[in-house]
């Protein structure tokens, strides 16, 4: 029977690009799948209307006679436009997201049937919590939870196929309240970073009543035909290919990187991007990205919510329309071995309510000053708490990523940017303890005699931070591109939250000692700038003099998940959780545990699978090979060909079988040391095993079956190889 390999590479001949007409502009088609805007206006009352922007910008409860007419409204709305079903939409801790569907359609006691949806629909849902990831909060038999309506992100209507579907985008939590995904814990960052930062806002306009922390993300991801990656179980069910030999040609050249889009990669984008503006994502870039069949997109920014809740939409957008091209998408953080990884960069920042984008410098004393105040505090909270920033990006796939062929590595460093560098280092050197007049001139500093008006040019930035300044935000480059965003985001709002709360405390200190509020405001900055400038690096994060200097500073690097994952324990992290409001102990104990249950359940997937390929696919193969070579030899010493005339047959066949010794000699010594693993009843203990008994194995065998893939016939060679993954389109 041929091999999947060939009949894939037989029928890549007869794909087509599929690049479907899209008429019109996009302003035409976007947000039309979004309940929101002017269509929320044309469908409620004047009171439902006022309501519920209420309940959006200040976070009111809605009334429950409101919510009735707007769960009328909404199903006026979603009808007229097919829809038949409608679901909670939430993000479970499983990493996905989560729906079920349910009938607008219903039976009166009568028999006659109606479409009905009522405020109680709309509001909350009960799914069972105890079947999905909960970190011991919920037993089975304890399966209750519910799914709450968040109003502050719009409700979307899904296509699928013929069938339309009102997704309300919502929290869940346990019954007993804890959280069990990921938007209620970031609902509770943004709360927390929205009062803290308005408190230290007012140093500078009392008019600021509100601070909206935004998100641009940058969603990076591989494009690879769906036979070829069918015929490999690795990518199907890990993600990533756990064996396959490098290529002649990967990234070398660099002619990949902003190059000519191929088409069947480009009709795919169009064809997501349409199905995308629907929904309301305001996609608005598209690029090659470095390595070979590696893509890009990326939206305009958008306040962190609703930029979390459209990252995670766009990947099962992104999975679903790949079908319809007959591709595979690749979201896994280093699905192939010897180029670059992908990264889900998260670019953050805070605006008023005043239009002012608090990480920009102003053109005044005052806004250089408020901008300053904001910049440093960032700065201090990543110093302090660079261990739960380490620990939020945490994960099997992202340790393959950190550190190698453009990500960041797993030491938490700030990059500044030259002429900020020269800022703090100005403020550092000029502030004493104590003000006199002469010290007062600093609080005149000019920003823009350091930075030039076109900064965001003239600053460079560092690909090898893993959070840079880049001229009017922080670009958390750590975060995996599999990842959901609200993890990072969750914890980088909070840590500031928790500086800026600290902050105003220093400060209104420093005043009620008869300081005046600008002197109060620079010593406090002085002493963070101080206390953090350990984290600030302006250099190479990939060459081993920052780990030495790294190491010098304190600073530390993990490399594994693991033990990255004990910051979630310390005491430091349970006492900013709790005055942040984000996470009780209870619940930070529950998600420890969730994410190391992830891990070993992972490394376990990726262990099985590494001994199913070397058991009935690579060694049948590389023994068939062997066996032929075998025959040859006896075959040419039979019509009496000496040794020499063997020689080069001999050392193949030595080398391959030396090669099937060692990956049998050790996929039967990683199932062991599973076995033993598996015994273990403590979840750290067992994932750190993981980690360090069974995935060591993992490399040693890829190194044997990369050796048998360059030495085997190509014809026998069942797995599709990396030049046919990557350039084959």
């Amino acid at each position: 029977m041929q091999s999947l390999r060939f009949t894939a590479l037989e029928g890549l001949a007869g794909v087509d690009s599929k690049i479907t007409e899209h008429n019109g502009k996009i302003t035409e088609v976007f947000g039309s799948n979004v309940f929101a805007g002017r269509i929320v206006r044309e469908y409620l009352s004047d009171e439902a209307y006022k309501s519920l922007m209420n309940s959006i910008k200040n976070g009111t409860k809605l009334e429950r006679k409101m919510a009735e007419q707007i769960a009328s409204g909404m199903k006026a709305w979603a009808m007229k436009k097919g829809v038949t079903h409608y679901s909670h939409w939430f993000q479970p801790l499983t990493g996905t997201t989560a729906e079920k569907h349910d009938s607008f359609f219903t039976l009166k006691s009568d028999g006659s049937a109606l479409e009905t949806f009522d405020g109680d629909a709309l509001v909350q849902q009960e799914p069972d919590a105890s079947s999905f990831p909960n970190g011991g909060l919920r037993a089975t038999f304890e399966a209750r939870g519910y799914t709450a309506w968040d109003p502050s992100s719009p409700a979307f209507i899904l296509e699928q196929g013929y069938g339309k579907t009102l997704c309300i985008p919502t929290i869940f939590v346990a019954y007993t309240g804890e959280s069990l995904d990921y938007k209620a814990p970031l609902l509770k960052a943004l709360a927390a970073i929205d009062k803290a930062a308005v408190d230290v806002c007012n140093y500078f306009d009392k008019n600021v009543t509100k601070i909206t922390p935004t998100l641009g993300w940058e969603q990076e991801y591989f494009l690879v035909d769906e036979n070829l990656a069918n015929a490999r179980p690795d990518l199907i069910l890990c993600g990533r290919t756990v064996v396959g030999h490098a290529p002649s040609k990967g990234q070398q050249l660099e002619d990949h990187y902003f190059g000519a889009i191929p088409e069947r990669a480009y009709a795919y984008m169009r064809d997501f991007e349409e199905e995308s503006y629907k929904l309301g994502i305001p996609l608005r870039t598209r690029h090659n990205e470095v390595a070979p069949s590696q893509f890009e997109c990326a939206p305009i920014f958008e306040e962190v919510n609703i930029a979390v809740d459209h990252n995670s939409l766009l990947m099962d957008v992104m999975n679903k329309v790949a079908k319809r091209h007959k591709l595979k998408v690749l979201l896994h953080e280093k699905p192939f071995a010897g180029i670059n990884g992908s990264g889900k960069h998260n670019n953050w920042s805070m605006a008023t309510d005043t239009g002012v984008n608090l990480l920009a410098p102003g053109k005044t004393p005052k806004t250089n000053l408020m901008f300053l105040t904001f910049f440093v505090n960032t700065i201090k909270a990543v110093h302090d708490y660079a261990d739960l920033l380490r620990a939020c990006i945490a994960s099997p796939s992202n340790d393959f990523r950190l550190g190698a062929n453009e990500a960041p590595p797993a030491i938490i460093s700030v990059f500044s940017g030259k002429y900020l560098y020269e800022v703090l280092q100005e403020v550092k050197t000029r502030v004493n303890n104590k003000f006199d007049e002469q010290d007062e001139a600093i609080l005149k500093l000019d920003l823009h005699r350091h930075i030039p008006e076109l900064m965001l040019d003239n600053t460079d930035r560092n690909r090898t931070s893993p959070f840079a300044f880049t001229g009017n935000k922080f670009e958390f480059r750590a975060v995996g591109s599999s990842a959901n965003c609200a993890s990072a985001m969750t914890v980088l709002n909070s840590i500031v939250a928790k500086t800026l709360t600290d902050f105003k405390t220093e400060v209104d200190g420093l005043i009620e000692k008869g300081e005046k509020k600008e002197i109060a405001i620079m010593q406090t900055l002085r002493k963070y700038i101080v206390d953090s400038e350990k984290i600030l690096f302006e250099g190479d994060g990939y060459s081993e003099e920052w780990e030495k200097e790294a190491e010098k500073r304190g600073l530390e690097n993990i490399k594994t998940t693991p033990k990255a994952l004990d910051a979630f324990l310390t005491k430091k992290a349970a006492q900013l959780f709790a005055e942040v409001g984000v996470y009780n102990e209870k619940e930070l104990h529950a998600r420890h545990e969730i994410l190391l249950e992830d891990y070993v359940k992972k490394v376990q997937i990726e262990a099985r699978v590494i001994g199913d390929l070397a058991t009935n696919t690579i060694l049948p193969s590389a023994i068939s090979y062997l066996n032929e070579l075998i025959t040859n030899i006896k075959g040419l010493k039979e019509i009496g060909l000496g040794e020499e005339n063997v020689k080069a047959q001999k050392q193949i066949a030595n080398k391959i079988s030396e090669h099937i010794n060692v990956i049998s000699e050790n996929v039967q010594a990683m199932i062991e040391a599973r076995k033993v693993a598996n015994k273990l009843t403590d979840s750290r203990q067992k994932a750190i095993d993981y980690c360090e008994k069974i995935k060591p194995y993992f490399d040693v065998i890829r190194y044997h079956s990369d050796k048998l893939e360059f030495l085997v016939d190509d014809k026998k060679w069942a797995l599709p190889k990396y030049r046919e993954l990557l350039f084959l389109r």
